[in-house]
This record gives C-alpha cells, sequence and structure tokens, in this order.
C-alpha cells in the first residue's frame, strides 16, 4: 500500500462538492472506479469556467493519475475507464453525449445538476456544442452495461463470473443480455448459468421461436414453462 505524507501546513485549494452527494450517493456507490470517476469529475468540472462545463473521455483517459489508480494493466485502461464512466451515467451522476470535435468522435460527460441539464437541452437544440466547429450531435441515452445490470439484479460479480459476463458483451447484442437478467429475476432464477442458458438457447434456436400467442417470451418470461428446463447453480 503506498503512503500519503499529508496535506502540507498552510491554505490549500479545495474545492466544492453538494451535500447530497454524501447522503445519497455515497451510501449506494459500491464500485471503486464509479467513485473515482464520480470525484474525478467533481474535481475536474470545479476547474473549468463557463456556463457549460463537460470532461472530455480523451482526456480523462490521458489523465496518468487518473487511469494508474483505475487500473495497473496498459491495455485495459480503456475499457476500465469506459465502465467507470458508464456506471456513473447508468445511476444519473453523470450526463453523457456522443459529440465531434474537430471532427472527431467523442464522449462529453455533464454532472447532473441544472447547468449540466441545460447543457444537454442546449446540444439537443442546436444551440450549443462543445469544441470549436460545429457538427451533427446524438445523444446518447445510456443503457446500465452489463456489470451494473447483474450486480443491481442478480448478485455480486465473482471474478469468474465477470470473465463471463465480458465474453457475453462481446457474443451477444445488449438488448439480449438485459432481456435474459429480466427474465431471470421474473422467475426468481438469480444466477448467471441461468441467464446464460436463455442466451444459448435464443443463440441456438432463434430468439422468436417459443413465442406464446404470437408473442416473443422474450418478453414474456412469467410464462409457464418458457424456461423451467433451464438448471440453476
Amino acid at each position: 500500500m503506498q503512503g500519503f505524507r499529508g496535506f502540507p501546513p498552510g491554505k490549500q485549494p479545495q474545492i466544492r462538492i453538494p451535500n447530497q452527494f454524501f447522503s445519497e450517493l455515497l451510501p449506494v456507490i459500491d464500485h471503486l472506479g464509479e467513485m473515482k470517476i464520480t470525484l474525478y469529475c467533481f474535481w475536474a468540472l470545479y476547474r473549468q469556467e463557463g456556463a457549460y462545463r463537460y470532461v472530455r473521455f480523451a482526456e480523462a483517459l490521458a489523465d496518468e493519475s487518473l487511469v494508474q489508480g483505475l487500473t495497473d494493466k496498459s491495455d485495459a485502461r480503456e475499457r476500465v475507464l469506459r465502465d467507470a464512466f458508464e456506471r456513473a451515467v447508468a445511476r444519473s451522476t453523470l450526463l453523457a453525449a456522443a459529440v465531434e470535435i474537430q471532427g472527431e468522435p467523442e464522449t462529453v460527460y455533464f454532472m447532473n445538476t441544472a447547468h449540466g441539464r441545460n447543457a444537454i437541452q442546449a446540444i439537443a437544440n442546436g444551440d450549443w456544442w462543445p469544441g470549436d466547429e460545429k457538427r451533427p450531435l446524438q445523444l446518447i441515452t445510456e443503457r446500465p452495461n452489463i456489470f451494473v445490470l447483474y450486480e443491481q439484479n442478480i448478485g455480486s460479480i465473482t471474478p469468474i463470473v465477470a470473465e463471463q459476463l465480458r465474453d457475453a458483451e462481446d457474443e451477444y447484442p445488449d438488448h439480449w443480455l438485459a432481456e435474459a437478467i429480466k427474465i431471470a429475476v421474473e422467475q426468481n432464477k438469480r444466477s448467471w448459468r441461468y441467464i446464460q442458458a436463455i442466451l444459448e438457447r435464443w443463440s441456438a434456436e432463434g430468439k422468436h421461436k417459443h413465442a406464446v400467442d404470437g408473442r416473443d417470451t422474450s418478453q414474456y418470461g412469467t410464462q409457464k414453462g418458457d424456461y423451467s428446463d433451464f438448471s440453476e447453480c
């Protein structure tokens, strides 16, 4: 563990963090990356000036102190950082927009404050955009990633399950993952093995094969017998 030599004497620069962070967010944030990126954004945004303050993903990725504190694996930095941002967006602590800055695609993040919400609205209205040039913009409606969905609905993630979730992200569409987790919850079969069995069946037999009265059973997971033969660990 790296020690801390303490704060030096004299007046130190400070930033403001709303009381609501300590009363509402701190008790529920259970992921270290999400906690670090939330605090980082408070710090980065407070140091800026102007009506609209935002954090660019590329700039955060270039911050060695930040990314080294998230992972010691150089080839995993972008993935781990994006995961931390996505968790904060999924919790609605941050707001995100996909933009083009000087011709390059970029994701920018705003704190979910009145100013941040105004910035998102200004982008949606075409009244303002980050960067130097006006470009077509696409707002991001970020969905919770597979890790957030699993933790919120199924349970804690072990290293083995984490690896399986990453493989599933690469193999199946996002909406399949979300629907399979939803079915597991509705059937009270909260295990990755059960979710994986649903995904494998959809992949092998077609997602719409098990329709009931013409309906897609992926949206009606409580129908008796639809997934009753799936084993659970």
